[in-house]
């Protein structure tokens, strides 16, 4: 059974996720914030596998909530829902540790399915469709002195295939991709990407990902 906690500052979203979530046999709702705040505290009380995390808020946004609850040592992980062409702090969200984005509009099969993915690890959001969500939103975020990729200790502990795969990773190719085109075995890539995540403490793909961006691995076309 996924337990899932809805945050969400609209009761009628609220209403609408938990219809939905409580007709699927494999999902329960533990509870539901209307502000950031009261999304931490109550992940704090009943520890759910996923939170569905509106960004935009009163008070702590979901940005904030989502970063609280990461750095809390929480293992809930946040699924980020909101309105894709109107929200320019998607990928501080991504970036703050979410696992996923998804639109408002989805259908109810692809925020289940993503729910599903989220609570068993994987990342939500596509590889492709991760490459356009960071280049279309880190030109919005302010241009920050950092170490270059060679300098930064997570990229310095990975072998150089790996540190070739994380590139490719944030340049959005799936495994199949990274399996032809460098010629590897997919299960050779797979067992690549997960030691990748494990050297560098990304929780998932999409946080790899912004990785190979903050490390100038990767840059926005």
């Amino acid at each position: 059974m996924t337990t899932v906690l809805i945050a969400d500052d609209q009761p009628m979203q609220r209403f609408g996720f938990r219809m939905l979530l409580e007709s699927q046999d494999d999902m329960t709702v533990v509870g539901e914030a209307g502000t950031g705040t009261e999304a931490v505290a109550l992940v704090a009380r009943h520890h759910p596998d996923v939170v569905l995390m509106d960004i935009r808020m009163p008070g702590l946004d979901g940005i904030e909530a989502t970063r609280r609850i990461i750095t809390s040592g929480a293992r809930t992980r946040i699924l980020i829902v909101t309105t894709f062409d109107l929200d320019e702090y998607a990928y501080d969200g991504l970036r703050a540790g979410a696992s996923g984005f998804l639109v408002k509009d989805a259908l109810p099969e692809e925020l289940l399915a993503g729910i599903r993915a989220v609570a068993a690890g994987d990342a939500v959001v596509a590889p492709t469709l991760t490459r356009r969500l960071l280049d279309a939103y880190v030109h919005h975020l302010p241009a920050t002195p950092g170490a270059p990729a060679a300098a930064d200790p997570r990229i310095t502990a990975l072998t150089e295939r790996e540190r070739e795969i994380l590139t490719v990773i944030g340049q959005g190719w799936s495994n199949t991709e990274i399996a032809t085109r460098l010629h590897l075995a997919e299960s050779t890539v797979k067992t690549h990407v997960t030691r990748i995540l494990a050297k560098t403490g990304a929780r998932d793909r999409v946080q790899a990902v912004i990785l190979a961006y903050d490390t100038r691995l990767v840059t926005p076309m």
